[in-house]
C-alpha cells in the first residue's frame, strides 16, 4: 500500500538572521525519513526543540526541505502546483490557535475553508455546525474569536480543520491548553476520526495520549531516535528519559511496584493492564484506609511550609470586558480569594472559567470593577495604589508566552526587566543566568538564540525566567508547564518547590489544567467554574470528590484515577490518593505478606 505521506532524507535548516553571535544557521531536522500509511494512528514527541512542530509544517508544505523530499498522496511539496491539493489532504491544527484564526465571527471563520473549497452553500452550513457541535463550541458561533479563551480558541482551530473534511489530520499540542473534559473530548474526536479512516498525526508532550496511538515516533535533537508500537517504544524508559521523555504513569507505577513486588510481570504500558496483574496477586484483606502523607510525586520529601497570614485576599470581585458595549461579556462574578504567605496556592477549572482574567487581577494588569483586591498592603481598589509596586511584588507569566516576549535574543529578554531595575555589567549578567538555570536553559547555549527561532516550550521557559529575574515575592503562572516536555515540566515543577520552601519564601498561585501538577505542587486549591469561585479546599479534599470534579467538567490526577479504578474493584484504598508516590505506598501495604 502506497503511503499517504513519504519523507525521505529530509533535513531543514532555520535561515541565519542578523549579525549577532549564534546566529548561523541551526538544523531542526537532520536526515529524516518515515512513511505515514492511509488511516494510521501516529504520536510523535519530543523533547523541546526536537523538531516535531518543524516535522509537522513540512507534511503539508508550510515548510520546504533543505534537503531531501516530502511526498503526500504522491505529491512533492516542492512543486508550489501541488500545494492547494496537499493542503487538502492534510489539515494541520496549530500549536497556537491565532496562527489560524482569520475571521471576525466563530462560524465565519469554520466556513473559511469551505468557501475557498467553492462548495455549495448548504453543504458549507452543514458542516460549519458539525464542525463547531464537534468541538462544542455551537453556542459560542456568533462570537468573535478573541473574546474566547485560549482553550476556546484551540477548539476553533480543530473546527476549522475539521470542517474541510481532509485525509489526514495533523494536531500539534492540539490538547495541551484545555482543560481536562475538553482534552478528553479532543481525544474522543480524534479517536472518531481514525475508526471512520482519516489518517491522524499528533504532536504531544502527553505520554498518555501518545499511548492511544497505533504507533509513536520520538524525535531527538531533529533525527528519528525510535519508531514503533507504543508497547515497544514505552518499553525503553531509561533511554526516554535520558532524551527528556518520559512513560505513561501507569508504566511508572508498575516500575515502581515491580521494584517491591518481584512478582508483577513486565512491561505493564496501559491502565488496564497494569490493574488486571494487580488483580491476579494475593492482597491482605486489611483495607488502606490511613490517610496519605504529603504529595511526592517530584521525589521532594520537603513538606509544605508552614502557611503565613494571609498575603493575597479577593472578595467577590466581578469583571465585565468591554462593559458598556455590545461586546460586554461578563469574565468573573462573586470570586473569593484567600491565599496565605509561602505557600503554592492551586486555581483548577474549565476552560474559560475565569482563571486567567482572575490572575491579571492579582499584580493589577485589570483593576477592581467589583469588590476588592489586596495585595499585601496594597489595595487595588484605592485609585492612588502604587501599581508599579505591586507588579514589581507579583510577577505574572502569561498563558500564552509570545505575548510577553518582544525583544530580538533570549539574553536581552530575560535581561530587560533586571536592567530597568538598575542592574547591570557582571551582577545583571548573573541574575539572567540564574533565573535561566532556574527554569533549564542552558546560558551560553540559548542567551543569543533568537526569541522567533525558540519552538513552544522554549518560549514559555524564556517566560518564565524573564519574570523570575526580577525575583518577585509572588509568582502568578498561568498554565507555566503548557507545553513543556515530560523532562523540563519535571524540573521546572522541582524548582518552583525549592522557590516556596522558607528559605526562598515566594508565595506561589498557579493555574493549571495539568492536575498532576496542582497535586506536586499546592496546598490549597480553588476550584472556579462559569466565571465564580465554587470550591477552596486543600487538594485531597477537592481531587478526592470525583463526582464534584466530573459535574466541574475536571478530572483527578491519573494515579488518583487509578486507584479509583482499583477502588471500583473492591481495593478499599485510601480515598486520599492524590499522586504516584501515595499510590505506590497504598499498594505496597496491600499487597505486603
Amino acid at each position: 500500500m502506497n503511503p499517504i505521506i513519504s519523507v525521505r532524507d529530509v533535513t531543514y535548516a532555520y535561515p541565519a538572521a542578523g549579525h549577532h553571535a549564534g546566529t548561523s544557521e541551526r538544523e531542526a531536522l537532520l536526515n529524516v525519513s518515515l512513511e505515514i500509511h492511509e488511516g494510521e494512528s501516529v504520536a510523535v514527541v519530543g523533547a523541546n526543540g526536537s523538531g516535531k512542530s518543524t516535522l509537522a509544517r513540512h507534511l503539508n508544505a508550510l515548510l520546504l526541505p533543505s534537503r531531501g523530499q516530502v511526498r503526500v498522496a504522491g505529491r512533492d511539496t516542492r512543486e508550489v502546483i501541488h500545494h492547494p491539493e496537499i493542503r487538502r489532504t492534510v489539515g494541520m491544527v496549530f500549536q497556537r490557535p491565532d496562527d489560524q484564526v482569520v475571521a471576525s465571527v466563530v462560524e465565519h471563520d469554520v466556513a473559511f475553508g469551505p468557501e475557498n473549497l467553492g462548495w455549495p452553500r448548504e453543504r458549507i452550513r452543514a458542516q460549519v455546525r458539525a464542525a463547531l457541535e464537534a468541538v462544542g463550541l455551537w453556542e459560542e458561533r456568533l462570537r468573535p474569536p478573541h473574546m474566547l479563551s485560549a482553550g476556546q480558541m484551540q477548539r476553533l482551530a480543530v473546527a476549522g480543520v475539521l470542517a474541510m473534511r481532509p485525509s489526514c489530520i495533523v494536531f500539534d499540542e492540539a490538547t495541551a491548553m484545555l482543560d481536562p473534559a475538553g482534552r478528553r473530548a479532543v481525544r474522543e474526536l480524534m479517536r472518531d476520526l481514525h475508526q471512520q479512516g482519516l489518517t491522524t498525526i499528533s504532536i504531544t508532550h502527553l505520554m498518555d495520549e501518545a499511548l492511544e496511538a497505533d504507533r509513536v515516533i520520538v524525535l531527538h535533537r531533529g533525527e528519528v531516535a525510535f519508531d514503533g508500537t507504543p508497547a515497544t517504544v514505552f518499553r525503553r524508559s531509561e533511554e526516554l528519559r535520558a532524551l527528556g521523555l518520559d512513560v505513561p504513569t501507569s508504566a511508572r507505577v508498575a516500575a515502581a511496584l515491580r521494584a517491591r513486588i518481584p512478582g508483577l510481570p513486565e512491561h505493564l504500558i496501559t491502565v488496564e493492564d497494569l490493574v488486571a496483574a494487580l488483580e491476579t496477586l494475593p492482597r491482605s484483606a486489611e483495607p488502606a484506609t490511613r490517610r496519605m502523607d504529603s504529595p511526592a510525586e517530584l521525589d521532594i520529601a520537603s513538606p509544605h511550609p508552614a502557611a503565613g497570614s494571609p498575603l493575597i485576599e479577593v472578595t467577590d470581585l466581578g469583571h465585565t470586558y468591554m462593559r458598556d458595549t455590545p461586546f460586554a461579556r461578563r469574565a468573573i462574578r462573586d470570586v473569593t480569594l484567600t491565599v496565605d504567605e509561602g505557600l503554592a496556592h492551586g486555581l483548577i477549572g474549565p476552560t474559560g472559567s475565569g482563571k486567567s482574567t482572575l490572575l491579571q487581577h492579582l499584580n493589577g494588569l485589570l483593576r477592581p470593577q467589583e469588590g476588592a483586591v489586596r495585595i499585601s498592603s496594597f489595595d487595588l481598589t484605592d485609585p492612588a495604589c502604587d501599581v508599579r509596586a505591586v507588579r514589581r511584588m507579583a510577577g505574572l507569566v502569561f498563558q500564552m508566552p509570545e505575548m510577553q516576549i518582544f525583544e530580538q535574543y533570549v539574553g536581552d529578554e530575560i535581561a530587560y526587566g533586571p536592567r530597568l531595575a538598575g542592574l547591570e555589567g557582571e551582577t545583571l549578567r548573573e541574575r539572567v543566568r540564574w533565573a535561566m538555570t532556574l527554569v533549564g536553559l542552558d546560558f551560553e547555549g540559548f542567551k543569543d538564540r533568537l526569541t522567533f527561532a525558540l519552538s513552544g516550550g522554549e518560549k514559555r521557559k524564556v517566560a518564565l525566567a524573564s519574570t523570575l529575574a526580577l525575583q518577585p515575592n509572588i509568582l502568578l503562572l498561568d498554565e507555566p508547564t503548557a507545553g513543556l516536555d515530560p523532562g523540563a515540566r519535571h524540573e521546572l515543577l522541582a524548582h518552583l518547590q525549592q522557590l516556596r520552601a522558607p528559605e526562598e519564601g515566594i508565595t506561589i498561585v498557579l493555574s493549571s489544567h495539568q492536575m498532576e501538577d496542582i497535586a506536586a505542587l499546592c496546598r490549597d486549591v480553588t476550584v472556579m467554574s462559569q466565571g465564580t469561585t465554587v470550591a477552596s479546599d486543600g487538594v485531597s479534599a477537592i481531587f478526592g470528590d470525583a463526582d464534584r470534579l466530573e459535574a466541574w467538567g475536571l478530572a483527578a490526577p491519573a494515579a488518583a484515577e487509578i486507584a479509583t479504578e482499583l477502588n471500583a474493584r473492591g481495593w478499599s484504598l485510601s480515598q486520599d490518593i492524590i499522586d504516584e508516590h501515595q499510590l505506590v505506598a497504598a499498594l505496597t501495604e496491600r499487597l505486603a505478606e
